[in-house]
């Protein structure tokens, strides 16, 4: 390398992410030459802000059935190959306290700022050369990749060239923290195929209706099981994980616009517009049994008593305004125990890429070797993380996509 406008590496990686920087490091432990470049003014940004400021770093529990794909097996090598142990394994050598929250979720103890630090050391202990605050103004193949670069302040115009080029850009999702769709636009340059993307570990916005009669309760939160009902999506493809139902039991929270909570934000990943999602509001409950035994009261105050103790007692109330039975016969309690079990809602959108989490579609897996994420088309060529059609449930498990991708890809530059 020289101090020319040009300087020459073994592999240049696009994007100081998780991905990003864990690939860098790999590929830099076994003795390659790697430049990381990110238009951002420092590293991770996105981590930084991940889990409530904590990291949600991996999940115990993490297989292949826990990603929405076009390709529902594209996921497996690369998770086989880098498991949650190995991530552990390696936060456990650096020393930093984490805990299991619920469900499997594994989060730094501290703040996310340590997992960073983590990146940035295997970077550093690795020879890997990071430029933030790089804007990227052309993409070549001439021979190898050329990147031509300019500083987002002041500073020369570098041109950078490799023959591998690992693109770790992310996705849509959260703009303010400077996500945009330039891993997508580099995949149509070389040819690669998109699948279309969509917000997803989002919050849900309610029709006008539904919004009249709930959004004054926000903030209030009940455990539920949310239902997508995907069949009525259309399918692009017989084998896509996103046409199969998908049902999670965990918190609903209601908001000044609509729906979120974990469990809405695992059952958002699978819904398409127009789509209905079906909330059972009591799980595992027979709300209405009491009033049917032998000479039990049957009147609005004996269904509420019922009814409070499931559910937040404002939200109790609205219920029976909304959804009243229509008489105390065994016949309408049974309908309107249904009614808990099955609350269809069709929500009129989302709260869009500004709220979501991920992003959904992105890089046709059918483009990418499920054992190094390298184009089939484009030698050198390699894609990982958010910006590949691979989106994990809420809990740890995109940084666990991220790790394992980029685990495959490092070993394979």
């Amino acid at each position: 390398m020289t101090n020319s406008t040009t300087q020459t590496y073994d592999a240049i990686i696009l994007g100081a992410g998780a991905a990003g920087l864990f690939c860098a490091a790999e590929a830099g432990r076994r003795g390659k030459r790697v430049l990381l470049l990110d238009h951002a003014d420092r590293i991770g940004k996105k981590i930084l802000i991940s889990g409530g400021g904590r990291a949600n770093f991996t999940n115990l529990h993490t297989r292949p059935e826990n990603f929405l794909s076009e390709n529902p097996h594209f996921a497996k090598s690369a998770l086989a190959a880098f498991r949650p142990a190995d991530i552990i394994a390696l936060v456990e050598k650096h020393q930093i306290p984490y805990h299991e929250k619920t469900l499997g979720q594994l989060f730094c103890t501290r703040s996310a700022q340590d997992l960073v630090k983590l990146l940035a050391d295997e970077c550093a202990a690795a020879h890997v050369t990071i430029l933030t605050n790089t804007r990227i103004t052309a993409i070549s193949r001439p021979d190898n990749f050329r990147v031509d670069t300019a500083p987002v302040g002041a500073g020369p115009a570098v041109t950078f060239t490799a023959p591998a080029l690992v693109v770790a850009t992310g996705g849509l999702s959260i703009p303010k923290m400077g996500a945009t769709g330039f891993g997508h636009e580099i995949a149509t340059q070389f040819g690669l195929n998109l699948v279309a993307t969509r917000p997803a570990l989002v919050p849900l916005v309610f029709s006008p209706e539904d919004a009249a009669n709930w959004c004054d309760l926000s903030g209030l939160s009940a455990e539920v099981i949310a239902q997508a009902n995907p069949q009525a999506a259309p399918k692009s493809s017989s084998r896509s994980t996103r046409n199969r139902p998908a049902t999670f039991r965990e918190k609903l929270l209601i908001t000044h616009r609509g729906l979120s909570g974990p469990a809405i934000l695992q059952a958002s990943s699978y819904w398409h517009p127009g789509q209905p999602i079906t909330l059972d509001l009591a799980p595992g409950q027979t709300v209405t049994a009491p009033l049917l035994t032998p000479n039990a009261r049957r009147d609005w105050p004996a269904l509420a008593a019922t009814l409070r103790p499931l559910l937040p007692a404002r939200f109790a109330d609205r219920w029976l305004e909304v959804h009243p039975p229509e008489a105390f016969t065994n016949a309408a309690l049974a309908r309107f125990e249904h009614s808990l079990h099955a609350w269809t809602v069709t929500p009129a959108g989302t709260e869009g890429y500004a709220k979501a989490e991920v992003t959904a579609g992105g890089v046709d897996t059918a483009e990418l070797d499920a054992r190094t994420m390298q184009s089939r088309t484009v030698p050198g060529l390699y894609f990982i993380g958010e910006v590949v059609d691979v989106t994990g449930w809420l809990g740890g498990y995109n940084f666990q996509w991220a790790w394992a991708s980029a685990h495959q890809a490092g070993r394979a530059i």
